[in-house]
């Protein structure tokens, strides 16, 4: 081949291609975060270089240069855009670990901190630090304190100490403000809990549906445990493991109607269940539980866009832990929660009745009558 030929096919190689035609473009375009750290621009119009996911407004391709390292976009002599830290750790990042020594905080303090103490320890408006704790969490700032604080009442009291000890070392100043909310907290009275639940009345029933056997249980909140079984028998051992402490009763022909209409509800989802539910777990179930109870009949997610949507989008498998541990069958639908290539995944009933749920729930949707089940819990 002819040397002009040689000298021309190499300078065509080392042409970069027109930033509007180099992949990366649509990256910065689309503010995609997993692009971070793997390469950076800079703006001759604004004096800047940036990351990828930087939020600012968008600049003309023909004022961009792209570069495969940090050293190489501080070479130009710009300074790091004041949005998106392209030195530093991202916003995304900054807003975890901010959330995260709030917590900390929050987990350390004798006393509540105020969202104004929190804010100002982390160099943010209130409002702005209100928005990213929620969305970290899914609690907002408050509510994570008072499951703090219950914890620390549950872990006393089970841990022998007085109701009394417990209430001030979980930080409240005064038994006034912690008996307004102990039953809320605890689902009973702190006496009635330090001594495990002893004489809670849980009243239960056993009926047939389609599904098979099937147990209602309430409390004086409303519908505990709604379970599913070939075994009538199975079932009531099993409510008895869940709550091993309270006097059971069973055989009352009132509490059967209660049963009829819960067995309507299982056979007919997409009607909804009008009856409070007294809905126990830790703060992160409740978290997962309430976006479950969000899913409209007929429809299914991932575990992972339930991690999205409590933004905890690495706890896939703590919620599916959360969803084993459900005691309330279809009124809290874990049946809807399928794996990511469309597999049924396990399902603390049985697979068949997760498949023949899913079948009657798309077959109510096909005919127009599904609406998202009407109810939520008393104690959330």
């Amino acid at each position: 081949m002819p040397a002009m030929f040689i000298t021309l096919a190499k300078n065509l190689r080392s042409t970069p291609l027109p930033v509007a035609d180099d992949p990366r473009w649509a990256r910065i375009v689309s503010r995609d975060k997993s692009a971070d750290g793997e390469f950076w621009y800079s703006v001759a119009t604004t004096g800047v270089y940036c990351r990828p996911s930087c939020p600012s407004r968008r600049a003309n391709p023909k004022n961009v240069q792209l570069y495969d390292t940090l050293d190489q976009a501080k070479a130009t002599g710009f300074r790091p855009c004041r949005r998106c830290n392209p030195d530093g750790p991202s916003l995304e990042a900054g807003n975890a670990a901010m959330v995260a020594d709030a917590c900390r905080r929050i987990e350390r303090s004798e006393e509540e901190p105020s969202l104004a103490e929190l804010a100002a320890t982390a160099g943010r408006s209130a409002g702005y630090f209100h928005r990213v704790f929620k969305a970290v969490t899914g609690l907002t700032p408050k509510d994570y304190a008072a499951a703090q604080r219950a914890a620390r009442v549950r872990q006393g009291l089970e841990d022998g100490a007085s109701v009394t000890a417990a209430i001030y070392d979980a930080g409240f100043n005064s038994s006034g403000r912690f008996y307004e909310k102990s039953t809320g907290m605890l689902g009973m009275t702190p006496t009635r809990y330090r001594a495990g639940g002893t004489h809670e009345e849980i009243h239960f029933a056993v009926g047939e549906s389609s599904l098979g056997a099937i147990l209602v249980a309430s409390s004086k909140k409303g519908v505990a445990s709604i379970l599913l079984g070939d075994d009538p028998d199975t079932l009531v051992r099993d409510l008895q493991d869940r709550f091993p402490k309270a006097r059971l009763i069973g055989g009352d022909r009132g509490y059967e109607a209660l049963v009829a209409r819960v067995v309507g509800f299982v056979e007919a989802p997409a009607l909804g269940l009008d009856l409070p539910l007294d809905v126990r777990g830790t703060a992160f179930q409740q978290r997962v539980w309430r976006a479950l109870q969000d899913i409209p009949v007929g429809h299914t997610v991932s575990y992972a866009e339930i991690a999205e949507r409590i933004a905890a989008p690495r706890a896939a498998r703590a919620i599916a832990a959360a969803c084993a541990a459900n005691s309330l069958a279809v009124a809290i639908p874990c049946h809807r929660v399928i794996r990511k290539d469309g597999a049924l995944s396990d399902y603390a009933w049985g697979a068949e009745r997760k498949r023949a749920l899913l079948d009657r729930e798309a077959a109510s949707g096909a005919s127009g009558g599904a609406r998202p089940a009407d109810h939520r819990s008393s104690r959330a």
